[in-house]
């Protein structure tokens, strides 16, 4: 019998010189495959440790900090359910409408306030201080039962817990270089998502036992967090730096009409993005009749996609085109995962197919438009330009539920899916055309 453990070779047996692939055995075909399999996983391995390289201590540290807390997030998400369904508070759709845009007009006024303190004390007060406050008004919020005042407890809590936003993101910038700042910023991202794909599934088993477990967890994840913030990285002494006596050119983001172009599409996309954590929960359950398990488990697998693929896509696109032009491919895979829900049947998997497209479009599109805005920013105004880039995701979470909700009660589900999906495509156009408009003309920051 041939031998053949050599490909091609000399038959170790016979000494005869063939092919030996036509003579192989069945161990030997067992031992290539093995080899195979082997080098495929090393291969795999070194693309992500390629991805992961190059980051700071500090940066890893407050990524750990960021999962803790968002192990525990689960209220934001199911907030339009607890509000509507009967085994929470039982009201309507408009009135989680009215309740979620609170949360947004709260986080306006948070991004913008948390940009101005962290310019003026520096990131590390605020983040810790914004955490342990906006853990306690998750606490409270749960034992709220009245429309007025969980209005006005959403919109302190959102208040509190968007002012984080800001002094997170310059913290990120403050850790990284420009070499990996985009991947700095998918790290923070990956293990926003993580705990996100973790409190989704916990949070949705949780719904099912009692709602106000809900709040209580995402109260002590928060504070637990700002004490593993205390201990793992030192505290960073806010030195503002001298003004040049030379003319700084936009220095306010106000000014710079590039940057502020950007930010009218960052908000239009935010609007359609958001759909996924208010109406598209609510969709699945009570038009397709999805159980609250089985919208966790949805949201559980956004996050594991973004934690699984993020970051090696981002290392493998990162500088071969502009952030923009990646930015216009997500914006129009979200835009059809919206759409496809218009011709699919109600089913689990068909949800599935529609949270994968929308979540390959947030892979695209949300850690470039992250290093876009640091692009454009100095020292000085790193804070403003935060508090402006999260102002466009707080005015989204007003427009994009009482949109949404207006949308759904008097057109349908349906109408609200096509012109989510046109909205991206009106994101991408216009990508697309600040990215020719930025290549012909250098950042003016």
């Amino acid at each position: 019998m041939c031998c053949s453990f050599w490909i091609p070779g000399v038959c170790g047996s016979c000494a005869q010189s063939h092919r030996c692939g036509y003579f192989m055995t069945a161990a030997s075909r067992k031992l290539n495959c093995a080899v195979y399999l082997r080098f495929m996983l090393k291969g795999i391995g070194s693309v992500y440790r390629e991805a992961y390289s190059g980051l700071s201590r500090q940066t890893w540290l407050l990524s750990l900090v960021m999962l803790i807390n968002r192990s525990g997030t689960m209220v934001i998400g199911f907030m339009s359910v607890y509000v509507v369904d009967k085994e929470g508070l039982g009201w309507t759709i408009s009135s989680a409408g009215v309740v979620m845009a609170c949360f947004g007009i709260g986080s306006i006024l948070g991004a913008f306030a948390g940009g101005k303190i962290t310019d003026r004390f520096g990131f590390y007060p605020l983040q810790v201080g914004a955490l342990v406050t906006g853990g306690i008004m998750f606490i409270v919020l749960g034992y709220i039962r009245s429309f007025l005042p969980l209005c006005g407890a959403t919109f302190l809590l959102s208040l509190c817990n968007e002012s984080f936003r800001p002094a997170n993101s310059t913290a990120i910038a403050y850790y990284s270089n420009a070499a990996n700042r985009t991947r700095s910023f998918s790290l923070n991202r990956l293990a926003i998502n993580l705990g996100w794909a973790a409190g989704g599934a916990l949070g949705g088993i949780l719904a099912d036992i009692d709602y106000h477990l809900l709040f209580w967890v995402d109260g002590c994840t928060n504070i637990f967090a700002a004490v593993l913030m205390l201990v793992l990285l030192p505290v960073v002494k806010h030195q503002r730096q001298k003004r040049s006596t030379e003319k700084q050119v936009n220095a306010s983001p106000y000014k710079d009409r590039k940057y502020m172009f950007f930010t009218a599409m960052v908000l239009l996309y935010a609007v359609c993005f958001l759909q996924l954590f208010g109406m598209q929960s609510l969709f699945f359950k009570e038009e397709w009749q999805l159980s609250k398990s089985s919208i966790g488990l949805l949201m559980a697998v956004n996050g594991l996609i973004i934690a699984l693929v993020e970051m090696v896509v981002v290392y493998h696109l990162e500088k071969k085109r502009t952030g923009l032009y990646y930015i216009s491919i997500g914006a129009l895979l979200t835009g059809t995962g919206y759409v496809l829900v218009n011709f699919m049947p109600p089913a689990f998997p068909s949800a599935l197919l529609a949270i994968i497209f929308i979540t390959a479009g947030e892979i695209f599109a949300l850690p470039f438009m992250n290093s876009y805005w640091v692009s454009r920013t100095t020292e000085n105004n790193r804070g403003s330009y935060a508090a402006v880039y999260t102002m466009a995701w707080s005015a989204a979470h007003v427009v994009a539920p009482t949109s949404g909700s207006q949308l759904a009660a008097h057109a349908g589900f349906s109408v609200l899916w096509w012109v989510t999906g046109g909205v991206t495509v009106l994101v991408s156009a216009g990508s697309l055309w600040l990215d020719r408009l930025t290549r012909k003309v250098p950042a003016e920051v």
